[in-house]
């Protein structure tokens, strides 16, 4: 039963995400949003009901009413301290929030816990933001700062890193796992926005263009791919928005595409995934397992699912980082998978909408470009787990169990 009402609650709150885009009464959005607010926590409530009546641990229980405070919190203080705040924005982070604390808890306890303390953290850091922005008003004379720092950490990633799955993504400060590519992603935004906001002559394009292809090259060689892609592709974006050259996008494509191929034939890991992608079943035993286990998860249960704790997801490898999207499908649905992707994109909408509504072009851009950088790490993250593309190992943002992703998403 209760995978039928869970279901029913998160269908009316994604259709709430659009529908309150047609009301102009600041009374019915507010009362709209506020309803959100209670579908958020009546699902997370019949879902940890439903582990606990499965496993029967009384730190269930306390685990629960645990995430229900540190939920309340990010919600009232968030609307306190910010009056102006995109409620609807708030509701969607603390949503994918909810959904990634019940799948976690539901796979892997330790890292559930884990992930509420990041969570938790995050927030308090998070919430400093928008001060940091108001009283900064230097941020966007930082051209040389933003560059440098990101090339350095990345750089150092080669230099210390530690290689995971085939890839170098980070290294280890007491005893705490770090992946600088993630803060990284933000850094360079500002870098771009920074160097494009006033000056778009040829010049100022092409050393923009150089320090930008020199953070994908240094990603390319520590087969980080998923954030090479990502920087990529917000780096066009935002060139694009402050240039409208539409030959600048041509010529970026047609680089990519060259670096795609070169990348192909240069790393055998980016050759087993592409193999994994075309078909996954015949490599079954050679790299094709844990996307094969993911198509089986998504495709043999419907769109209702098999409800909490009734699947079998722990048969998919990493799959409390890059495949936790296969464990919603297989438990909560297809349905419940479709909604996440329409509540991310409202996040991106929202994104966008905030950014049209910026008069400084600086931060206008910033707006734009980590926008980007989030619903095409989205993209990724789910086109990967059912197939549409290659793998690239990226994580779904708030929803996937990692740190440097969950910080660097609750701080864009």
């Amino acid at each position: 039963i209760s995978k039928y009402l869970i279901l029913l609650m998160m269908v009316i709150y994604t259709f709430e995400c659009f529908s309150v885009f047609g009301y102009h009464d600041a009374y019915t959005k507010m009362w709209i949003l506020r309803r959100q607010s209670i579908w958020i926590f009546m699902i997370h409530f019949l879902a940890f009901l439903t582990l606990f009546l499965r496993m029967q641990e009384a730190r269930i229980l306390v685990f629960y009413v645990i995430q229900v405070a540190l939920l309340g919190s990010i919600i009232l203080l968030y609307g306190f301290l910010y009056p102006k705040v995109s409620r609807l924005v708030v509701n969607n982070m603390c949503m994918l929030l909810a959904v990634g604390f019940i799948m976690l808890t539901r796979l892997s306890y330790n890292n559930a816990v884990k992930q509420v303390i990041i969570v938790a953290a995050s927030g308090v850091i998070s919430l400093f933001v928008p001060v940091i922005i108001r009283k900064a008003r230097f941020l966007s004379r930082l051209k040389l700062v933003y560059a440098v720092v990101g090339v350095a950490a990345l750089a150092a990633v080669i230099v210390v890193g530690r290689v995971s799955n085939g890839a170098m993504l980070g290294f280890e400060v007491a005893g705490i796992s770090v992946q600088p590519s993630e803060l990284v992603k933000i850094v360079f935004v500002f870098f771009v926005a920074s160097s494009l906001y006033r000056a778009k002559d040829f010049r100022n394009v092409v050393i923009t263009t150089i320090v930008a292809a020199l953070h994908v090259l240094i990603l390319v060689a520590s087969t980080d791919l998923g954030a090479a892609l990502i920087v990529f592709v917000v780096y066009l974006v935002m060139l694009y928005v402050a240039t409208r050259q539409p030959l600048y996008i041509a010529a970026g494509v047609g680089a990519g595409s060259v670096a795609s191929v070169a990348a192909y034939f240069l790393f055998s890991h980016v050759r087993t995934r592409v193999t994994v992608w075309r078909d996954p079943f015949a490599v079954y035993n050679e790299g094709g397992y844990q996307v094969a286990q993911s198509l089986f998860a998504i495709g043999t249960v419907g769109g209702f699912g098999l409800g909490l704790c009734q699947g079998l997801p722990d048969k998919i490898p990493v799959v409390t980082t890059d495949f936790i999207f296969s464990a919603i499908a297989e438990e909560l649905g297809a349905v419940f998978a479709i909604c996440i992707i329409l509540i991310c994109v409202s996040c991106y909408i929202m994104f966008l909408n905030i950014a049209m509504q910026l008069r400084d072009s600086f931060y206008k851009l910033v707006a734009l470009g980590l926008g980007t950088c989030y619903i095409f790490q989205v993209f990724l993250a789910i086109g990967g787990v059912i197939k549409f593309i290659p793998s690239t190992g990226v994580t779904l943002p708030l929803v996937s169990y990692g740190g440097s992703s969950l910080l660097s998403t609750m701080i864009m």
